[in-house]
């Protein structure tokens, strides 16, 4: 018999506020995290903003000797996982650290390690190079950082999926609870791609917004004036326990989830097919794992991202799977990218606890910097303004490059 598994705590660190209460109270209000690039000098970048987390401190998490061992990803990480594990009321003693795993992804890892390591090679030669530079930059040094910190000895892994990793790490992290793999995982995402390399990349296929001179309103996701994406950093990571271990210990039950589904396109390594049919057979597949029909659904939190094809072709997929309910307008659906910029690996778990909170408050985030209807995205996109909806299950959208997408479903925990 498979286990039931909950979610007990989400710790949320991105450009909207360091820590859960304020991330999400700022995402409530519709507050957009969007502002200049301030990491580096952008004056030559096509685009110039970006969605940074404003006044983090690694020494609140990291000692000063520990820190030259990480890149930013693994910094901010440390910082989310912080706030999940308060917020779950988990001590280590409180379990068997041999069944609690981690699994924290990313999509590139220490992008601003390998720049900068990089650039002593070619002024200074091989000799300059950091011995910290291997393990400050790959990606799974994330989950074998928090893994260390909370002593935790179960399942230990990273995936790389582009856009969809941390939905794929949390997805991944409920099948080994449910299998009896492990009692408690740690687990979603983190990024911080916020470098020359990484802008500058991104900015080179075009994939960037450059309205550099109104940030606030630079990512519309779904908006027919939309010209591309907005590049966040953050983490979000989840707590997530089977029932038995997180009644046994008393801890604040959030949310349920009850399902997850993988696709791929198999069609372009960075487009997705225009028909929306990878999204849409996800979706589908996310709901068979949890033995619901789209009905069920009440909340979509979009992949949503403020390209002008990927928006398109996301609302075709939702207008198959959810037929009326969707094209009338029925069914909510909001893309939270509009506020934090689009973190990438790190999205689907920063998406996934705010999917969480809003089941928690049954409150539906906004999506902001919606002015003008495009007639090819056409559905309640919760424009502009915060609601109140009575919500039940949420379904997380997240896709990736190469054609790797994920979802998620969560319950409202009801108290049984």
């Amino acid at each position: 018999m498979t286990r039931r598994v909950v979610v007990t705590g989400v710790g949320l660190v991105c450009a909207l506020g360091i820590g859960t209460d304020e991330s999400w109270q700022n995402l409530v209000a519709g507050v957009s995290g969007i502002g200049p690039i301030t990491h580096f000098d952008p004056a030559a970048f096509d685009c110039k903003i970006a969605g940074e987390v404003k006044n983090f401190d690694p020494f609140r998490w990291i000692e000063k000797k520990e820190l030259k061992k990480m890149g930013r990803f693994i910094q901010l990480a440390l910082a989310a996982a912080d706030a999940a594990v308060k917020h779950a009321d988990w001590e280590p003693e409180q379990s068997n650290l041999e069944e609690v795993g981690v699994y924290v992804s990313s999509g590139i890892g220490g992008f601003d390690i390998i720049e900068r390591e990089h650039g002593k090679l070619l002024f200074g030669g091989p000799n300059k190079i950091s011995p910290f530079f291997i393990p400050s930059a790959i990606v799974n040094l994330a989950s074998g950082h928090i893994s260390i910190r909370y002593g935790a000895k179960g399942p230990n892994s990273a995936t790389a999926t582009a856009c969809s990793a941390s939905a794929h790490a949390i997805g991944d992290s409920f099948k080994i609870i449910e299998r009896g793999a492990a009692d408690m995982m740690i687990c979603g995402g983190t990024e911080a791609t916020i470098t020359p390399m990484g802008v500058g990349g991104f900015a080179s296929m075009k994939a960037l917004s450059t309205r550099n001179d109104d940030p606030a309103t630079a990512s519309r996701p779904f908006d027919a004036d939309r010209d591309g994406f907005i590049v966040g950093e953050g983490a979000g990571i989840l707590i997530l326990e089977s029932l038995e271990h997180a009644t046994q210990r008393n801890a604040p039950i959030l949310a349920e989830i009850v399902g997850y589904g993988m696709s791929g396109d198999a069609y372009h390594i960075t487009q997705p097919v225009e028909n929306g049919d990878g999204a849409f057979r996800v979706m589908r597949a996310a709901l068979k794992d949890a033995k619901l029909s789209p009905d069920d659904i009440s909340y979509v939190n979009a992949h949503g991202t403020s390209t002008p094809i990927g928006d398109v072709i996301e609302t075709t997929a939702m207008k198959r799977l959810f037929g009326e309910r969707a094209i009338n307008k029925k069914l909510p659906v909001s893309s939270t990218k509009s506020m934090t910029g689009h973190l990438l690996g790190g999205a689907g778990g920063l998406e996934a606890g705010i999917s969480v909170l809003a089941l928690r408050d049954q409150i539906l985030p906004p999506t902001i910097n919606q002015f003008h209807a495009d007639p090819k995205c056409d559905l309640d996109y919760v424009p502009n303004v915060a609601r109140k909806a009575t919500v039940d299950y949420a379904l997380s959208n997240s896709f990736g490059f190469g054609g790797t997408n994920a979802a998620l479903i969560f319950k409202r925990w009801a108290g049984k």
